[in-house]
């Protein structure tokens, strides 16, 4: 957490350049509330500056009629001769396309066939019944932690499905809509879950903290903010390279706060870099409400500060969060420019684990977000159920084989070794230096002491 946003874009762009990771209800957080709709992605308006600025700008008159030269770095010039304070912007509209009732618009049409809507359905389901049994889990001891995404699975599922597998994506950590949809399997889910010693993190990582390079998708970390700039810096060298990929950011309305954000977003503005920033706004920073992390409108009016094109969208409309991440690549690429997507959603399920919502948010307010037709499950089941493709018994025995399939999945972890001890270490250096051989010789001793406290039968031999 100790390096600079400035050295993380730097780091993101010999990233980018040296690896190829193949190896509802009232939306919170913005001060506009109205819905937009468009007939498909390719009429998708982003909010910004346009991208061709005018080889020169017309010379402004004073109302004393004193000519001035362009002041550089702004993109219009208008003079008066009374002071007036400026407190907001033209209000950003939130892109929709379903409504609550699971309804298409007549005039709108769904970017995919019906069997392509049913199939992102059910990752949506996958994740949410991951969710259920995972969380019971580690409230029976089982495993150390976990997060949910209740609430936001569209968000994740909805972009995943709408990027490229050569996309590099940074997750926050309720992006596991994204690994699932790129063929994270339920197993390796369970297995990081576990800390198993064969999962790609070694076992090492607390659990929720997936990774997978071969899917072009970094680690989940802890500390928030810190993919930003690194997604900054892989989409500037992916410009220069004039690769057909983009950097892809995900994170919270929260992390949004950080200083990381706002170097991130100006890095990428200033250098081209093809990077789509994806905030998740759930209307809570752990137990911080919107509105006590900010009085601007949202984190979409953020963008357009830093000249980026810029959205707001539903995130509870799967099929919009669809269209505008593929708009907003098409753009990303065919412009060399970043954009940044504000996804409109709610966080029903505490932060985490080591979290009670109760006491800081009321059950009436968390059930308007639960409502059939507000939820994204709920909406696209509405959906889904019109047409005829799917209903509440074929739902429940789906329901019913993912559970087994996570319990499966878990048993089979339970039965696997933890990482040797020795791996605390490894990995930082090419080889232990002498402080750490220090430490893993204190850490032996230790369990040597205390062989009843450990059952080292559950770890590999170093």
């Amino acid at each position: 957490r100790g390096s600079s946003p400035c050295l993380a874009s730097f780091c993101g762009f010999v990233l980018g350049l040296r690896t190829d990771m193949r190896v509802l209800g009232r939306p919170a957080g913005c001060i506009q509330r109205g819905f937009s709709t468009r007939p498909s992605a390719g009429m998708i308006k982003f909010r910004g500056p346009s991208v061709k600025k005018p080889e020169s700008q017309p010379r402004a008159t004073f109302s004393r009629q004193k000519t001035v030269g362009a002041f550089p770095g702004i993109h219009s010039m208008q003079f008066i001769d009374q002071l007036e304070f400026r407190a907001a912007a033209e209000p950003i509209p939130i892109y929709r396309h379903v409504g609550t009732d699971g309804t298409l618009p007549d005039h709108l049409e769904m970017p995919f066939s019906d069997e392509r809507a049913l199939e992102l359905y059910k990752y949506m389901l996958r994740v949410a019944v991951c969710d259920q049994v995972l969380y019971d889990v580690q409230r029976q001891g089982r495993i150390s932690f976990y997060m949910t995404s209740t609430g936001e699975e569209a968000t994740t599922v909805g972009t995943a499905a709408a990027l490229e597998p050569e996309d590099v994506c940074w997750p926050q950590y309720r992006e596991l809509g994204l690994f699932i949809y790129r063929g994270f399997s339920i197993q390796e889910v369970v297995d990081q879950c576990a800390s198993v010693a064969d999962e790609e993190g070694k076992g090492r990582q607390m659990p929720i903290h997936y990774c997978s390079a071969k899917r072009n998708i970094h680690a989940v970390t802890s500390p928030l903010a810190t993919g930003i700039p690194h997604a900054a810096g892989a989409g500037y060298a992916f410009k220069i390279e004039g690769q057909n990929r983009v950097a892809v950011a995900y994170f919270g309305d929260g992390a949004a706060s950080e200083g990381d954000f706002a170097v991130a977003l100006n890095f990428a503005a200033t250098l081209g870099s093809q990077t789509i920033f994806v905030c998740r706004n759930n209307g809570y920073a752990i137990s911080t409400p919107v509105s006590e992390q900010y009085a601007g409108d949202g984190i979409a009016v953020r963008g357009l500060a830093y000249g980026l094109p810029t959205l707001r969208v539903d995130g509870n409309d799967l099929i919009s969060v669809y269209n505008a991440t593929k708009a907003a690549r098409e753009l990303c690429v065919r412009e060399q420019r970043p954009v940044l997507m504000e996804l409109m959603t709610y966080r029903v399920g505490h932060h985490s684990t080591s979290d009670d919502a109760s006491r800081y948010r009321s059950v009436d307010e968390v059930s308007t977000w639960t409502e059939d037709g507000v939820s994204p499950l709920g909406r696209m089941f509405r959906m889904l159920r019109a047409k005829g493709l799917w209903d509440e018994g074929v739902e429940k025995q789906f329901r019913a084989a993912v559970r087994a399939e996570v319990i499966n999945a878990l048993k089979a972890a339970e039965k696997k070794q933890k990482g040797p001890l020795r791996d605390i270490f490894t990995d930082v250096y090419d080889e232990l230096n002498w402080a750490q051989q220090e430490q893993y010789q204190e850490l032996l001793d230790h369990v040597k002491r205390h062989p009843k406290a450990y059952d080292l039968s559950k770890y590999r031999p170093s």
